[in-house]
């Protein structure tokens, strides 16, 4: 049986990122940086991969990725709730170091990986985001199979999509990096999804920001 592949992208640097506040379901846009890698990469993907789909959060640093590489390769942008970070509650608008000073005793449960733990304010387990994210995966790749598509997202979800690939247990310490606009690479079939390649930023290697366009 065919599969899809799936380019999974972090989205490009935030002001937030810079300073280590927590963003989850808050809309913080790009900053010039993230802008900027959100070019390279489009640039890169357009010269190299064939893509059938853009799917993207609906927040808009992953959603004003996701646009730059469908104009760069010719594809409307679909958006879905499905891919947004993890709701992170009272957590959200605070950095980590707050968050360490202003509530211990939830930040254990945060270092910890505490599975079914659910931050106070609205906030999302980890239980429940993996299945939030395996089940959007699952359907948006059954649509497309023997072709490519990019999923644009955030942070806990390539986690996430991580974990699911390489069959990491929740609470797993992460050991891989999350880098903005890397290009992370795995293949989906009916019975799960693999490995194929993480984290490459060669699009980012020995690029400048005064190579900024107007």
């Amino acid at each position: 049986m065919d599969a899809t592949r799936i380019l999974a992208i972090r989205h490009g640097e935030t002001a937030w990122n810079v300073d280590t506040r927590i963003q989850g379901h808050l809309d913080i846009p790009l900053n010039d940086t993230g802008l900027q890698q959100a070019r390279w990469l489009a640039q890169a993907l357009a010269e190299r991969d064939s893509i059938d789909a853009i799917y993207s959060s609906d927040l808009s640093r992953a959603h004003v990725t996701a646009q730059t590489i469908g104009e760069a390769v010719g594809l409307e942008v679909t958006t879905t709730t499905g891919l947004r970070e993890r709701s992170f509650g009272d957590f959200q608008g605070r950095t980590y170091a707050q968050i360490e000073a202003e509530l211990p005793d939830l930040a254990w449960h945060w270092r910890k990986r505490t599975p079914d733990w659910v931050p106070p304010g609205g906030g999302e387990s980890l239980v429940a985001l993996r299945e939030r994210i395996s089940m959007t995966v699952n359907h948006l790749a059954a649509q497309h199979m023997g072709g490519q598509i990019v999923l644009v997202a955030h942070g806990g979800v390539l986690d996430v999509l991580y974990r699911l690939a390489t069959q990491l247990d929740t609470q797993a310490p992460r050991t891989w990096l999350l880098p903005n606009t890397a290009v992370n690479r795995l293949l989906w079939t009916p019975e799960g999804m693999s490995l194929v390649g993480w984290g490459d930023t060669s699009h980012l290697e020995g690029r400048s920001l005064d190579e900024t366009t107007t």
